[in-house]
């Protein structure tokens, strides 16, 4: 009976006719064209990220560091106050919210026409990083960790970057275990894409979630299959910057995982990622070139 419930989810994937393309993606009324991919610039003001964590988390040295982003062709800057790292200590929201929402204020201040992706898994800390002046939501959890993050999303209609994540981030890399990692991911995307389909919520994105809650084998299984996610015809976000799953491969710190990281962007790329969320702008818009030019 499991099995032959399995193999029905598993037709049922490849029979959906619901989903329609999307092009482009309404960030603060403005249509965003993702026919071309694009590269997201990551922001870290936290202490405690894996590769960044205690640099940019000064209003100054984040503004400069958006700055230099930007410069270098970034179309998004996704900022993120809570580490979700593997093993990451959880702050409260309220020491998420002190020191996001100053950060995307400035921000918007000096850089008006600036898109910001608020990172979070909290649906109040989404709102207010919104009313800031941000204007994707990008949910580490897809919906998971906060009962009230679809809702939010439904009501601000805004672009929502839906991830999957298996586990909590304190033991996600403990054993991660799956049926079949592309199969159960892909089960997984379906009734909230169609629930917030349903809800009027427009501009979804996907993110497969590399490393969180997922081996190696299972990173590069997701990475080698990212095509088949073409079937939700929906933009596909690839974040894999400087990953355990590099490290482990090259047998490197996140320091010296840039090498690793063209690599695997520029295969996700040429398996249909619309947006890179990188720590490495310059580079990302490069292979974001070279792709184009030999028309993948």
């Amino acid at each position: 009976m499991k099995g032959f419930l399995y193999c029905a989810k598993l037709n049922l994937i490849f029979t959906l006719q619901t989903f329609k393309s999307k092009k482009n993606i309404n960030c603060k009324g403005k249509l965003l064209s993702l026919e071309k991919p694009t590269v997201m610039g990551i922001l870290n003001i936290t202490n405690d990220s894996f590769f960044d964590g205690g640099k940019y988390n000064s209003v100054d040295n984040a503004l400069f560091q958006a700055e230099k982003m930007l410069n270098e062709g970034a179309t998004f800057i996704d900022i993120g106050a809570q580490s979700t790292r593997p093993g990451a200590d959880m702050i409260g929201q309220e020491a998420e919210l002190k020191v996001a929402i100053p950060i995307i204020e400035k921000l918007v201040e000096k850089f008006p026409e600036i898109i910001i992706s608020i990172d979070t898994f909290r649906a109040e800390v989404a709102k207010q990083a919104i009313e800031a002046g941000a204007a994707i939501i990008n949910d580490v959890s897809g919906g998971q960790d906060d009962p009230q993050m679809f809702e939010t999303v439904i009501k601000l209609k805004v672009p929502y970057i839906l991830m999957h994540k298996q586990g909590d981030y304190k033991t996600m890399h403990h054993n991660p275990t799956y049926q079949n990692v592309v199969s159960d991911v892909m089960i997984y995307f379906i009734p909230k894409v169609e629930y917030l389909k349903q809800n009027g919520v427009a501009d979804i994105i996907l993110d497969l979630g590399f490393g969180f809650g997922k081996n190696n084998e299972h990173n590069y299984e997701l990475l080698n299959k990212m095509d088949r996610f073409k079937i939700f015809e929906l933009p596909i976000l690839a974040g894999v910057s400087r990953k355990k799953m590099i490290q482990n491969v090259l047998n490197v710190n996140a320091e010296n995982a840039l090498n690793g990281t063209i690599v695997a962007n520029t295969i996700a790329l040429m398996k249909g990622a619309k947006i890179l969320r990188v720590h490495d702008v310059k580079e990302a818009v490069e292979a974001v070139k070279i792709i184009m030019n030999v028309g993948l």
